[in-house]
């Protein structure tokens, strides 16, 4: 009597969900947008004695910039809704990013630095990671209210005030920009350092291996 076949493996619940990862990469694109239409915008009119390299830039001229930031501005804004509302109706912000404390963030950061820190669970953030997060979501928020005092200063003008002004509201935002590449040049350095972590955030899962066994 021939043995019965196995029935086939279930698929296990992904690391990261599918909503998660599409708005993870749409945010990425349109930071990267805004941020290289941006420069040449700075450019323009620096508010300090220096200027980005052309090169690095995106829209040949300040009108072309100003066109691509509006359609990364507006990626973002959509999708980064998105993303906050999923995360709160699902409650993943409060099961993953929460709670943090000055002295968890300190203890995992020590980890850290003397390679003790763990990351065999990918679906767990550390303290550090936790506060990271929470960190450029706000700094991300404050990116987009300072943009609207630099585009649309005579219809917000208590927003205006609150920034402490239209050209204070130009270094804010230059700043939060800066603050976006140091957390994107420290993901991509902890990535290359756990490279499994790549692989969650663009197949769900962290092996190669365990994604083709549930295919077949």
């Amino acid at each position: 009597m021939p043995s019965p076949k196995p029935s086939p493996k279930k698929p296990g619940k992904p690391l990261q969900p599918l909503w998660l990862r599409v708005t993870h990469w749409l945010n990425a694109l349109a930071v990267l947008v805004m941020v290289m239409s941006g420069w040449r915008i700075y450019n323009a009119s620096p508010i300090f004695d220096f200027a980005f390299p052309s090169g690095l830039t995106l829209g040949g001229w300040l009108a072309g910039a100003l066109q691509w930031h509006f359609a990364g501005m507006w990626l973002f804004v959509l999708n980064g809704l998105a993303y906050l509302l999923l995360n709160l109706a699902t409650g993943r912000l409060a099961h993953r990013m929460l709670p943090v404390s000055v002295r968890g963030v300190l203890h995992d950061a020590w980890l850290a630095l003397t390679a003790r820190l763990s990351h065999a669970d990918l679906g767990h953030y550390n303290q550090v990671q936790r506060a990271a997060y929470l960190f450029v979501i706000a700094d991300l928020v404050l990116q987009v209210l300072s943009g609207l005092v630099i585009w649309k200063s005579v219809q917000f003008p208590l927003l205006r005030e609150l920034l402490g002004g239209y050209e204070m509201a130009r270094r804010i935002h230059f700043f939060c920009m800066v603050a976006i590449i140091c957390f994107v040049s420290v993901h991509i350095l902890m990535v290359m350092l756990v490279p499994r972590s790549l692989l969650v955030m663009l197949l769900g899962r962290s092996t190669l291996r365990r994604t083709a066994e549930e295919n077949t």
